[in-house]
């Protein structure tokens, strides 16, 4: 009983408004093939629902133990209960934190995933990724679980983007960046300036196409500007040729 949790990146990521308190957006996800947690349903004799792996963060803030509240709430489920009275989750961690990898959103989406079918409990596809946007507005795009797909809204709505998958490099440097603090960075200093509309052209061109533009890294990502503002010190490790994933830390290229 195991699944692997992948990290996206953000191939382009425009900002197109702001509404009941959120930023709303397009952008192409795409999946990290080589780059993943690994999510393992252990066998346990549990006092409650117990998580390994997640050092650091308190159960009732882990995104798992988020989803794991929801599918109980959906359910109803005894069973569910009674199952992580004998399994624990057991985390291997791969994806770093505060990276724009989506770490934390994917382990929650692919324990949704795992734990649907394991315990039966027949949720289709759709309400299960409705579900998930409660805990994180990307989610939706992990529980489909796409190799590529355009992202817009809140986060979603996620359509398949139909392209061979791609062969994804990724670097983190050593600083974590606050998804919060960008955004807000973002909305004090650049909300006025967008200019989304040309933008939406690129929800047509596959993901290679897109980046051989050769366009300036903080155009084809508006939270990069952002992200530099409110963490100079990301400037030191820019690179020729990568691009900047979500708010950020990591850098990414495709082969």
């Amino acid at each position: 009983m195991q699944i692997k949790a992948h990290a996206k990146v953000n191939i382009f990521l425009k900002i197109t408004g702001h509404r009941d308190g959120y930023h709303t957006l397009i952008s192409r996800f795409a999946k990290v093939p080589n780059l993943y947690d690994t999510i393992t349903l252990v066998p346990c004799e549990c006092d409650g629902f117990t998580i390994e792996g997640c050092e650091g963060v308190e159960t009732q803030s882990n995104t798992i133990y988020k989803a794991y509240a929801i599918l109980l709430e959906e359910t109803g489920s005894e069973s569910l209960e009674e199952f992580f009275r004998h399994h624990k989750v057991a985390v291997e961690k791969r994806i770093p934190s505060q990276a724009g990898l989506g770490g934390g959103s994917s382990d929650a989406a692919a324990f949704m995933r795992l734990v649907n079918d394991v315990c039966d409990l027949g949720i289709d596809i759709d309400r299960l990724a409705v579900l998930s946007s409660r805990i994180g507005a990307d989610m939706p795009f992990f529980v489909y679980d796409y190799d590529s797909a355009n992202v817009s809204g809140f986060g979603e709505i996620v359509e398949k983007y139909d392209e061979e998958p791609l062969d994804i490099e990724t670097y983190t440097p050593p600083i974590g960046c606050d998804t919060v603090k960008v955004y807000k960075t973002f909305k004090a200093n650049f909300l006025d300036a967008i200019e989304a509309v040309e933008y939406y052209k690129w929800l047509e061109l596959p993901s290679r196409d897109i980046l051989a533009l050769g366009l300036e890294p903080t155009i084809v990502n508006d939270l990069y500007k952002a992200s530099l503002r409110a963490y100079p010190e990301l400037s030191e490790y820019a690179r020729e040729g990568w691009y900047f994933s979500g708010s950020g830390s990591s850098y990414f290229r495709i082969l």
